[in-house]
């Protein structure tokens, strides 16, 4: 695709910009727009933002990029340094970001079915099963998320979860240039308040549930709720043309009260068009259930993960198909052996306890996968678990607090402490768990070890038959951030050491048992 500088402006209104070093913006192809310096090629558009520390038009120099998109600043920087090379000049960059990428890619979203996901969590498991269901209906599928983009199955490298407006724009075109009819996308908050996906064309939009989480980002849950509520309220015009809202928490009630003629799910008794019965629940933790569908009709569902909460996804998932008109009959038969990495996912080594990993990392996430590994046990609970460093502090204590509430044994410990000194962290998560844990007739253990793989052991080797365990926080990640250093560190990998260090022990507990 390629177009001009001189078209690209057009789209802006007269009064946000203006133009420097260009007599004849029609004269200045562009067939691509990044915010990498180093990744634009000579007809490009290099998208100058300011940084947290630097301001982006200071690489400009590096770059071959026809022309540049800055702010004030940005063009000061750039004259500064002799620029002589054309240069938009907007207030805002990030207002305009999301139009003018798409407009380079050719506005690939309106000739893809897109599906959009948000909520504070299942947003990736909702989007696994997603994928898997319109794959079993037979569309070719793009995936979008927190574990990364899938073109058709296929891993493609991206770093955000919902990544910046120009890439999130290339995705696009790539998908559709590949045959892809539907793109099933998570989309963060930071995504609708960052403008990322700005000119996006949803079909669907889907909302999860909210909890606490990101308030290092947002000032309080109510402005939280308002960054998801652009994707839902009619007049945004980040708003999707369907809607399907869950209903079984109250953010979900206030959000389908927002949006224009919502397709409701529910899976605890509410009333709603898309709704799921009690679940028959089988010793692997899988679930069968019905799901009673607008109209009346009703459909049997086997899902192959475990929690009440992976019900709600499913039944969500399977919301968000029906107002993507697809067949409901197919969908259902492509999620029976769905897989998400490192959401519950079970670790076996042949052991006689349920290990398992999961991205839980806010308090309700914690709460939820206690609760389910409690509902599928007679035995003990016990749970490895900390707090990331430069994000939310208010929730540290709320998430010791939770675990403690559910858990016989708390081992709290250091996740991602990134530029803050992980002591202080680890202390604000033992509080709470502490605090919560004098409340209890029941006293769990309360165990402080820094050292992630020394805690992993620490509740490996706790582990009795008929026990479950599990290790939150990361899920799919392998990497520990300490001080701008990625150190490689896999809750799974060291879960599956942890197991073979101890099998000998377990095997021998089991045969005497026997």
């Amino acid at each position: 695709m390629a177009t001009t500088l001189g078209k690209l402006v057009e789209l802006l209104p007269a009064d946000s910009h203006h133009l420097v070093n260009c007599p004849d913006p029609a004269a200045v192809a562009i067939a691509d727009i990044a915010l990498d310096s180093a990744s634009l090629p000579e007809n490009g558009l290099f998208a100058a933002l300011p940084g947290t520390r630097t301001h982006g038009a200071g690489y400009a120099a590096d770059t071959p990029a026809a022309a540049v998109l800055t702010d004030a600043a940005g063009l000061a920087i750039l004259q500064a340094a002799g620029e002589t090379r054309p240069v938009l000049v907007v207030e805002d960059v990030r207002a305009y970001l999301g139009v003018i990428s798409a407009a380079v890619y050719g506005d690939p979203s309106k000739e893809l079915i897109l599906i959009g996901v948000t909520g504070t969590s299942g947003k990736t498991t909702t989007s696994y099963l997603l994928e898997a269901g319109l794959m079993s209906a037979g569309h070719k599928v793009g995936l979008i998320g927190t574990t990364g983009t899938r073109i058709d199955g296929q891993p493609v490298p991206t770093k955000l979860t919902t990544p910046e407006a120009p890439t999130l724009q290339a995705l696009f075109r790539r998908m559709l240039e590949q045959g892809v009819t539907h793109v099933v996308m998570e989309v963060s908050s930071h995504a609708l308040s960052l403008g990322r996906v700005a000119a996006s064309d949803f079909d669907v939009a889907a909302f999860t549930n909210l909890s606490q989480d990101h308030l290092d980002f947002h000032p309080t849950m109510a402005d939280y709720f308002e960054a998801k509520a652009l994707f839902f309220r009619p007049e945004s015009e980040l708003a999707a043309k369907r809607t399907v809202v869950c209903i079984d928490d109250a953010w979900g009630q206030k959000m389908a009260g927002i949006a224009a003629a919502p397709m409701t799910v529910a899976t605890r008794g509410r009333a709603a068009d898309v709704s799921a019965a009690s679940p028959e629940v089988d010793p692997t933790g899988a679930q069968n259930f019905r799901v009673t569908l607008p109209g009346g009709a009703s459909l049997e569902v086997s899902l192959p993960l475990p929690g009440e909460f992976n019900i709600a996804n499913a039944t969500l998932a399977l919301g968000a198909a029906i107002a993507a008109g697809v067949d409901t009959q197919a969908f259902i038969r492509g999620i029976n052996d769905v897989a998400v990495p490192g959401r519950m996912e079970r670790i076996d080594a042949g052991q006689n306890f349920i290990a398992v990993v999961d991205y839980a990392h806010k308090p309700a996430a914690v709460a939820a996968v206690l609760d389910t590994l409690r509902g599928q046990v007679q035995g003990r609970v016990g749970v490895v678990v900390g707090a990331g460093g430069n994000r939310d502090a208010t929730k540290r204590p709320i998430m010791g607090a939770e675990a403690a509430r559910r858990a016989d044994l708390v081992i709290i410990t250091d996740d991602n402490p990134r530029d803050e000194e992980p002591a202080p962290i680890r202390a604000a998560v033992v509080a709470g768990a502490r605090e919560a844990a004098a409340e209890l007739s029941r006293k769990p253990e309360i165990r402080e070890i820094p050292d992630r793989a020394v805690a992993i052991d620490a509740l490996i080797t706790w582990a009795q038959p008929g026990d479950a365990v599990v290790v939150a926080g990361k899920g799919h990640e392998v990497g520990q951030l300490i001080k701008g250093v990625n150190h490689h560190f896999d809750d799974r990998e060291e879960v599956r050491r942890a197991l073979g260090e101890i099998l000998p022990t377990t095997s021998e507990m089991t045969e005497e048992q026997a």
